[in-house]
Protein backbone atom coordinates (compact mmCIF):
# COMPACT_ATOMS: atom_id res chain seq x y z
CA UNK A 1 0.00 0.00 0.00
CA UNK A 2 1.28 3.08 -0.49
CA UNK A 3 1.75 5.99 2.07
CA UNK A 4 -0.58 8.91 2.07
CA UNK A 5 2.20 10.47 4.29
CA UNK A 6 4.61 11.76 1.70
CA UNK A 7 1.11 13.09 -0.23
CA UNK A 8 -0.58 14.99 3.21
CA UNK A 9 3.14 16.58 3.33
CA UNK A 10 3.27 17.96 -0.21
CA UNK A 11 -0.15 19.16 0.06
CA UNK A 12 0.59 20.91 3.33
CA UNK A 13 3.46 22.57 1.78
CA UNK A 14 1.63 23.27 -1.54
CA UNK A 15 -1.51 25.37 0.49
CA UNK A 16 1.21 26.77 2.37
CA UNK A 17 2.79 28.02 -0.93
CA UNK A 18 -0.17 29.34 -2.85
CA UNK A 19 -1.20 31.13 0.56
CA UNK A 20 2.27 32.75 0.74
CA UNK A 21 2.25 33.85 -2.93
CA UNK A 22 -1.31 34.79 -2.55
CA UNK A 23 -0.13 36.80 0.68
CA UNK A 24 2.42 38.74 -1.46
CA UNK A 25 -0.01 39.93 -4.21
CA UNK A 26 -2.38 41.20 -1.64
CA UNK A 27 -1.39 44.15 0.01
CA UNK A 28 -1.89 45.10 3.71
CA UNK A 29 -1.00 48.62 3.98
CA UNK A 30 -2.32 50.71 1.24
CA UNK A 31 -1.01 54.46 1.34
CA UNK A 32 -3.02 56.89 -1.21
CA UNK A 33 -1.40 60.05 -2.21
CA UNK A 34 -3.12 62.94 -3.48
CA UNK A 35 -1.62 65.70 -5.10
CA UNK A 36 -4.75 67.97 -5.81
CA UNK A 37 -4.66 69.35 -9.16
CA UNK A 38 -1.83 67.77 -9.96
CA UNK A 39 -1.89 66.88 -13.92
CA UNK A 40 1.03 65.24 -16.31
CA UNK A 41 1.97 69.10 -17.11
CA UNK A 42 2.22 69.86 -12.81
CA UNK A 43 4.58 66.91 -12.65
CA UNK A 44 6.43 67.81 -15.69
CA UNK A 45 7.44 71.03 -14.41
CA UNK A 46 8.49 69.31 -11.13
CA UNK A 47 10.29 67.17 -13.23
CA UNK A 48 12.24 70.03 -15.42
CA UNK A 49 12.88 71.97 -12.34
CA UNK A 50 14.26 68.87 -10.57
CA UNK A 51 16.61 67.97 -13.46
CA UNK A 52 14.80 65.03 -13.94
CA UNK A 53 15.67 63.38 -10.29
CA UNK A 54 12.06 63.19 -9.04
CA UNK A 55 11.03 60.21 -7.34
CA UNK A 56 7.65 59.26 -9.02
CA UNK A 57 9.93 58.20 -11.80
CA UNK A 58 10.51 55.14 -9.88
CA UNK A 59 6.94 53.76 -9.93
CA UNK A 60 6.67 51.16 -12.23
CA UNK A 61 3.49 50.81 -13.22
CA UNK A 62 1.37 53.66 -14.33
CA UNK A 63 -1.73 54.87 -15.47
CA UNK A 64 -4.64 57.45 -16.36
CA UNK A 65 -7.77 58.23 -14.28
CA UNK A 66 -10.96 60.15 -15.87
CA UNK A 67 -12.36 62.68 -13.04
CA UNK A 68 -15.62 63.87 -14.12
CA UNK A 69 -18.18 63.72 -11.25
CA UNK A 70 -21.51 62.79 -11.65
CA UNK A 71 -23.38 65.96 -13.23
CA UNK A 72 -20.21 67.93 -14.40
CA UNK A 73 -17.33 67.47 -16.85
CA UNK A 74 -15.31 69.33 -14.51
CA UNK A 75 -15.05 67.93 -11.07
CA UNK A 76 -14.25 69.68 -7.59
CA UNK A 77 -11.95 68.40 -4.87
CA UNK A 78 -15.35 66.99 -2.83
CA UNK A 79 -16.65 65.38 -5.62
CA UNK A 80 -13.25 64.18 -6.60
CA UNK A 81 -12.15 62.86 -3.34
CA UNK A 82 -15.66 61.07 -2.75
CA UNK A 83 -15.09 58.79 -6.22
CA UNK A 84 -11.70 57.94 -4.72
CA UNK A 85 -12.72 57.18 -1.05
CA UNK A 86 -16.38 55.23 -1.86
CA UNK A 87 -16.46 54.81 -5.30
CA UNK A 88 -19.51 56.66 -6.59
CA UNK A 89 -19.95 59.30 -8.46
CA UNK A 90 -21.77 62.30 -7.18
CA UNK A 91 -22.21 66.25 -7.21
CA UNK A 92 -20.01 68.58 -6.92
CA UNK A 93 -19.37 70.11 -3.40
CA UNK A 94 -20.77 66.84 -1.54
CA UNK A 95 -18.66 65.35 0.76
CA UNK A 96 -19.22 61.43 1.14
CA UNK A 97 -22.76 61.04 -0.03
CA UNK A 98 -24.19 59.65 -3.70
CA UNK A 99 -26.10 62.27 -5.39
CA UNK A 100 -29.79 61.44 -3.72
CA UNK A 101 -27.54 62.45 -0.39
CA UNK A 102 -27.54 59.15 1.29
CA UNK A 103 -24.19 58.40 2.71
CA UNK A 104 -21.57 55.93 1.20
CA UNK A 105 -19.02 53.67 3.59
CA UNK A 106 -15.81 55.07 3.05
CA UNK A 107 -12.61 53.25 1.87
CA UNK A 108 -11.40 54.26 5.80
CA UNK A 109 -14.17 53.27 7.39
CA UNK A 110 -13.83 49.63 5.68
CA UNK A 111 -10.34 49.36 7.22
CA UNK A 112 -11.45 50.23 10.18
CA UNK A 113 -13.93 47.70 10.17
CA UNK A 114 -11.65 45.23 9.31
CA UNK A 115 -8.90 46.22 12.93
CA UNK A 116 -7.02 48.21 10.16
CA UNK A 117 -5.38 51.50 11.58
CA UNK A 118 -6.00 54.93 9.23
CA UNK A 119 -4.73 58.33 8.93
CA UNK A 120 -5.25 61.56 7.12
CA UNK A 121 -2.14 63.49 6.82
CA UNK A 122 -2.58 66.63 4.26
CA UNK A 123 -1.28 70.23 3.90
CA UNK A 124 -4.77 71.88 4.69
CA UNK A 125 -7.00 71.73 6.76
CA UNK A 126 -8.72 68.77 7.94
CA UNK A 127 -11.91 69.35 7.34
CA UNK A 128 -10.98 70.17 3.68
CA UNK A 129 -12.66 68.51 0.90
CA UNK A 130 -10.46 65.88 0.34
CA UNK A 131 -9.98 64.91 3.95
CA UNK A 132 -13.12 65.56 4.63
CA UNK A 133 -14.43 62.66 1.91
CA UNK A 134 -12.58 59.97 3.67
CA UNK A 135 -14.22 60.57 7.15
CA UNK A 136 -17.12 62.74 6.74
CA UNK A 137 -20.60 62.51 5.53
CA UNK A 138 -22.07 66.26 4.90
CA UNK A 139 -24.06 67.89 1.98
CA UNK A 140 -21.47 70.73 1.74
CA UNK A 141 -17.87 71.09 1.91
CA UNK A 142 -18.52 74.48 2.90
CA UNK A 143 -19.53 72.66 6.54
CA UNK A 144 -16.44 72.57 8.20
CA UNK A 145 -17.99 72.51 12.10
CA UNK A 146 -20.03 69.63 10.42
CA UNK A 147 -17.28 68.09 9.10
CA UNK A 148 -15.00 68.28 12.11
CA UNK A 149 -17.75 66.76 14.12
CA UNK A 150 -17.54 63.92 11.81
CA UNK A 151 -14.18 63.35 11.84
CA UNK A 152 -13.73 63.32 15.64
CA UNK A 153 -16.17 60.34 15.80
CA UNK A 154 -14.56 58.51 12.94
CA UNK A 155 -12.24 56.38 14.80
CA UNK A 156 -9.20 57.69 12.27
CA UNK A 157 -6.05 57.37 14.17
CA UNK A 158 -3.96 59.90 12.67
CA UNK A 159 -5.03 63.43 12.02
CA UNK A 160 -2.21 65.51 10.76
CA UNK A 161 -3.31 69.16 8.88
CA UNK A 162 -4.94 72.77 9.59
CA UNK A 163 -8.11 73.25 11.00
CA UNK A 164 -8.28 73.14 14.58
CA UNK A 165 -10.29 76.00 15.36
CA UNK A 166 -13.41 73.73 13.61
CA UNK A 167 -12.44 71.41 16.60
CA UNK A 168 -11.91 74.26 19.48
CA UNK A 169 -13.35 77.21 19.17
CA UNK A 170 -16.80 76.54 17.22
CA UNK A 171 -19.83 78.14 16.93
CA UNK A 172 -22.07 75.91 18.94
CA UNK A 173 -19.20 76.25 21.63
CA UNK A 174 -18.70 72.47 21.45
CA UNK A 175 -14.97 71.84 21.85
CA UNK A 176 -14.06 68.07 20.34
CA UNK A 177 -10.39 68.39 21.93
CA UNK A 178 -11.38 67.42 24.99
CA UNK A 179 -13.81 64.67 23.72
CA UNK A 180 -11.38 63.49 21.34
CA UNK A 181 -8.75 63.75 24.62
CA UNK A 182 -10.95 61.29 26.43
CA UNK A 183 -11.08 58.99 24.19
CA UNK A 184 -7.46 58.31 24.27
CA UNK A 185 -6.00 61.19 21.32
CA UNK A 186 -3.12 63.35 21.70
CA UNK A 187 -4.49 66.23 20.68
CA UNK A 188 -1.48 69.15 19.82
CA UNK A 189 -1.44 71.78 17.56
CA UNK A 190 2.75 72.51 16.91
CA UNK A 191 4.39 70.08 14.37
CA UNK A 192 7.47 70.40 16.72
CA UNK A 193 5.65 68.40 19.66
CA UNK A 194 5.22 65.45 17.33
CA UNK A 195 8.42 63.73 18.01
CA UNK A 196 7.44 63.51 21.74
CA UNK A 197 3.82 62.19 21.14
CA UNK A 198 3.90 57.77 21.00
CA UNK A 199 0.24 57.47 20.93
CA UNK A 200 -1.28 55.24 19.02
CA UNK A 201 -3.89 57.78 18.13
CA UNK A 202 -2.76 61.61 17.44
CA UNK A 203 -4.27 64.73 16.59
CA UNK A 204 -1.56 67.00 15.15
CA UNK A 205 -3.54 70.46 13.69
CA UNK A 206 -0.87 72.78 13.28
CA UNK A 207 -2.87 76.03 12.18
CA UNK A 208 -6.30 77.43 13.14
CA UNK A 209 -7.54 77.10 9.50
CA UNK A 210 -5.56 76.68 6.35
CA UNK A 211 -1.94 76.67 6.65
CA UNK A 212 0.22 79.08 4.29
CA UNK A 213 1.84 77.83 1.30
CA UNK A 214 5.84 76.55 1.47
CA UNK A 215 6.62 79.89 -0.31
CA UNK A 216 5.19 81.97 3.04
CA UNK A 217 6.81 79.77 5.34
CA UNK A 218 4.75 76.82 5.93
CA UNK A 219 6.36 74.51 8.42
CA UNK A 220 7.48 70.73 7.35
CA UNK A 221 3.71 69.40 8.00
CA UNK A 222 4.13 67.10 5.60
CA UNK A 223 6.87 65.14 5.49
CA UNK A 224 7.01 65.30 9.83
CA UNK A 225 3.26 64.22 9.33
CA UNK A 226 4.14 61.40 6.92
CA UNK A 227 6.69 59.98 8.99
CA UNK A 228 4.69 59.90 11.89
CA UNK A 229 1.87 58.35 10.48
CA UNK A 230 4.01 55.57 8.74
CA UNK A 231 5.54 54.97 12.50
CA UNK A 232 2.75 55.31 13.91
CA UNK A 233 0.26 53.40 11.54
CA UNK A 234 2.67 50.71 11.42
CA UNK A 235 2.13 49.20 15.01
CA UNK A 236 -1.01 47.94 14.18
CA UNK A 237 -0.46 43.93 12.90
CA UNK A 238 -3.35 44.52 11.03
CA UNK A 239 -2.48 47.02 8.87
CA UNK A 240 -3.44 50.27 7.51
CA UNK A 241 -5.08 52.87 4.87
CA UNK A 242 -3.30 56.25 5.13
CA UNK A 243 -4.15 59.09 2.98
CA UNK A 244 -1.86 62.22 2.28
CA UNK A 245 -2.21 64.85 0.42
CA UNK A 246 -0.60 67.47 -1.51
CA UNK A 247 -3.20 70.03 -0.65
CA UNK A 248 -1.54 73.43 -2.42
CA UNK A 249 -0.36 72.01 -5.22
CA UNK A 250 -4.18 72.88 -6.61
CA UNK A 251 -4.35 76.18 -4.93
CA UNK A 252 -1.09 77.25 -6.81
CA UNK A 253 -3.02 76.23 -9.89
CA UNK A 254 -6.22 78.49 -8.90
CA UNK A 255 -3.17 81.48 -8.16
CA UNK A 256 -1.93 80.63 -11.98
CA UNK A 257 1.31 81.24 -9.87
CA UNK A 258 3.82 78.05 -11.51
CA UNK A 259 6.16 78.71 -8.63
CA UNK A 260 3.80 78.07 -5.84
CA UNK A 261 2.81 74.89 -8.21
CA UNK A 262 6.15 73.53 -8.10
CA UNK A 263 7.33 73.80 -4.86
CA UNK A 264 4.00 72.19 -3.08
CA UNK A 265 4.39 69.25 -6.03
CA UNK A 266 7.77 68.75 -5.22
CA UNK A 267 7.58 68.47 -1.16
CA UNK A 268 4.61 66.09 -2.63
CA UNK A 269 7.02 64.45 -4.61
CA UNK A 270 9.39 64.13 -1.52
CA UNK A 271 6.72 62.11 0.67
CA UNK A 272 5.77 60.21 -2.39
CA UNK A 273 9.50 58.82 -1.73
CA UNK A 274 9.07 58.10 1.76
CA UNK A 275 6.44 56.32 0.73
CA UNK A 276 7.98 54.01 -1.86
CA UNK A 277 10.88 53.73 0.40
CA UNK A 278 8.94 52.54 3.12
CA UNK A 279 7.24 50.03 0.83
CA UNK A 280 10.82 48.45 0.15
CA UNK A 281 11.38 47.99 3.57
CA UNK A 282 7.98 46.54 4.12
CA UNK A 283 7.07 44.37 1.76
CA UNK A 284 2.87 43.94 1.51
CA UNK A 285 2.71 47.57 0.82
CA UNK A 286 0.99 49.56 -1.82
CA UNK A 287 1.43 53.10 -2.62
CA UNK A 288 -0.72 54.83 -5.27
CA UNK A 289 -0.32 58.55 -6.26
CA UNK A 290 -2.87 60.33 -8.09
CA UNK A 291 -5.03 63.13 -8.79
CA UNK A 292 -8.71 64.17 -8.00
CA UNK A 293 -8.19 66.56 -10.98
CA UNK A 294 -5.84 69.39 -12.89
CA UNK A 295 -6.15 72.39 -11.92
CA UNK A 296 -5.26 75.86 -14.46
CA UNK A 297 -4.78 74.02 -17.80
CA UNK A 298 -1.22 74.73 -17.11
CA UNK A 299 1.44 74.28 -20.27
CA UNK A 300 4.81 74.47 -20.21
CA UNK A 301 6.29 77.16 -22.70
CA UNK A 302 10.24 77.33 -22.45
CA UNK A 303 13.46 77.63 -20.36
CA UNK A 304 17.03 76.74 -21.07
CA UNK A 305 18.22 73.29 -19.80
CA UNK A 306 19.33 72.78 -16.74
CA UNK A 307 19.47 75.59 -14.94
CA UNK A 308 17.06 78.04 -16.40
CA UNK A 309 13.38 78.11 -14.28
CA UNK A 310 10.81 76.23 -16.01
CA UNK A 311 8.27 78.51 -17.67
CA UNK A 312 4.57 78.05 -18.39
CA UNK A 313 1.16 79.64 -18.77
CA UNK A 314 -2.48 79.03 -17.15
CA UNK A 315 -5.17 79.08 -19.23
CA UNK A 316 -7.61 79.97 -16.57
CA UNK A 317 -7.77 79.82 -12.21
CA UNK A 318 -10.11 76.73 -12.27
CA UNK A 319 -9.99 73.20 -12.25
CA UNK A 320 -10.27 71.29 -16.39
CA UNK A 321 -11.36 67.89 -17.12
CA UNK A 322 -8.05 66.48 -18.31
CA UNK A 323 -7.65 63.25 -17.24
CA UNK A 324 -4.68 62.62 -14.94
CA UNK A 325 -1.96 60.19 -14.29
CA UNK A 326 -1.86 57.20 -11.95
CA UNK A 327 1.72 55.77 -10.06
CA UNK A 328 1.61 52.75 -8.56
CA UNK A 329 4.29 51.06 -6.42
CA UNK A 330 5.08 47.94 -4.14
CA UNK A 331 2.61 45.29 -3.54
CA UNK A 332 -0.58 44.56 -5.98
CA UNK A 333 1.03 48.10 -8.14
CA UNK A 334 0.19 46.15 -11.47
CA UNK A 335 -3.27 46.10 -10.90
CA UNK A 336 -3.26 50.49 -11.78
CA UNK A 337 -2.07 50.35 -14.86
CA UNK A 338 -4.11 51.43 -18.07
CA UNK A 339 -6.75 53.70 -18.34
CA UNK A 340 -10.14 53.47 -16.24
CA UNK A 341 -12.10 56.19 -13.99
CA UNK A 342 -11.35 57.14 -10.71
CA UNK A 343 -13.84 55.40 -8.85
CA UNK A 344 -12.22 52.07 -9.75
CA UNK A 345 -9.41 53.54 -7.20
CA UNK A 346 -11.72 52.84 -4.76
CA UNK A 347 -13.00 49.37 -5.96
CA UNK A 348 -8.84 48.26 -6.85
CA UNK A 349 -8.26 49.10 -3.32
CA UNK A 350 -11.14 47.63 -1.61
CA UNK A 351 -10.61 44.65 -3.92
CA UNK A 352 -7.51 43.98 -1.77
CA UNK A 353 -8.67 44.72 1.63
CA UNK A 354 -11.68 42.45 1.39
CA UNK A 355 -8.91 39.24 0.16
CA UNK A 356 -5.67 40.59 2.44
CA UNK A 357 -6.61 37.81 4.90
CA UNK A 358 -8.50 35.19 3.17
Amino acid sequence: MISRKPLTVLLILFLWTSNQLFAQKNPKRVILLIGDGMGLTQMSAGFYQGNGKINLLRAKYIGLITTHSAFDRVTDSAAGATAFASGVKTYNGAIGLDTSGNPVPTILEIAENKGMATGLVVTSSITHATPAAFAAHQKSRKMDEEIASDIARSGCNVLIGGGNKFFTNRSDLLNYKDTMVAKGYSFINNINYLDSVFNEQIACLCYDEQPPSLLKGRNDILVKGTSKALATLSQNNKGFFLMIEGSQIDWGGHEMNLEYTISEFMEFDLVAGMAFDYADTHPGTLVVVTADHETGGLALTGGKRPNDPVEGKYIWNEHTATMVPVYAYGTGAESFSGIYDNTDIFFKIKNYLETKNR
